[in-house]
């Protein structure tokens, strides 16, 4: 949980650190719309792979864009399987036969008894669960010596795997744009950029300025609630309280122990909050002044044209393709 970098912000020094944030979130709305319409999963790839050349010019770390994925991998795993499971659209690839005999189903608890007391010794987690889910398969498919009482066919279509494939990459693609933007730009600056963006609603009577408070202070205080609920695990813990062994009924109690001291925590946070905008004399909808301004550079403009012809070059393929 620590390293999770969602809404959180890391100090560095690139172009994308040094860009207006203005430009950050609708050139990131841009390539959003670029993402879904795109249908060819060739330019999906494409897509992936600049992003993957965009990291290290931006100086930023993958093994932090892989942090910023990590909480959605069960998503993404439970995405991908329901495609190839029930999208039987299309020409079919192969199948896998699974033969469950005592033989097999024993051997292949033990791989997964052995994964789940095994993952806490490895920081791989992920690629731990996918060598034991694929050594599962492994031996439900080969192993099959003694009599079958059961008995169930995997059947992999070629429009199910190219979805499963496509929605993959789009939901990785989303998610590392998302998390380039909260790693890259200050609280204090993605606020105030998203007050400048959604000035234009002003005209149909929409206060910008309390949108962009609420957004900021969402993304704000996700990291921060993230760290507190580290910390009341670390010392919980150190009483002898352990959220990954138990049975079902001691798991419930203890997310209970979790979650009473993190709506405390949320409601002195709040209420923090709210005392200092009252000292530094807060008023919702009175217009404010702002110690730093936002500032157009030749960066932004370049930057802002790309994300344009992107989106537009999207667009032609979809129509053309």
């Amino acid at each position: 949980m620590k390293n999770i970098v969602i809404g959180r912000y890391i100090p560095g020094d690139s172009f994308l650190y040094r860009m207006d944030p203005r430009v950050k979130l609708i050139a990131l709305f841009l390539l959003f719309v670029a993402v879904f319409v795109i249908d060819e999963l060739w330019v999906m790839v494409g897509a992936l792979a600049g992003i993957l050349v965009l990291l290290p010019l931006g100086k930023i770390s993958i093994k932090k864009v892989y942090f910023g994925l990590r909480p959605l991998l069960f998503l993404l795993i439970f995405t991908f399987v329901f495609q190839i499971l029930f999208n039987t659209q299309g020409r079919l690839l192969t199948t896998l036969v699974l033969d469950f005999d005592p033989l097999n189903v024993s051997l292949a608890g033990l791989i997964f008894i052995a994964w789940f007391y095994g993952k806490r010794w490895t920081s791989f987690t992920f690629l731990s669960f996918l060598l034991a889910l694929a050594a599962i398969l492994t031996v439900l498919s080969q192993v099959t010596f003694l009599r079958s009482f059961g008995g169930y066919t995997i059947a992999i279509y070629e429009e199910g795997l190219f979805f499963a494939v496509f929605i993959l990459l789009r939901l990785v693609i989303i998610v590392t744009l998302s998390t380039i933007l909260t790693i890259t730009t200050k609280p204090t600056d993605l606020n105030l950029g998203l007050e400048r963006v959604l000035k234009p609603l002003k005209i149909v009577k929409v206060n910008t300025e309390e949108i962009a408070m609420i957004i900021g202070i969402s993304l704000r205080y996700i990291p921060t609630l993230l760290d507190e609920a580290n910390k009341i695990i670390l010392a919980q813990a150190s009483r002898g309280v352990d959220f990954q062994e138990g049975k079902f009924k001691e798991k419930i109690v203890q997310i209970i122990s979790l979650l009473v001291p993190m709506f405390i925590i949320s409601f002195q946070r709040s209420d923090e909050l709210a005392n200092a905008m009252e000292a530094r004399c807060f008023v919702p909808g009175k217009p404010r002044t702002r110690l730093n301004q936002l500032t157009w550079k030749p960066l932004d403009t370049f930057v802002l044209v790309v994300s344009l012809v992107l989106m537009v070059a999207s667009i032609g393929v979809r129509i053309l393709w």
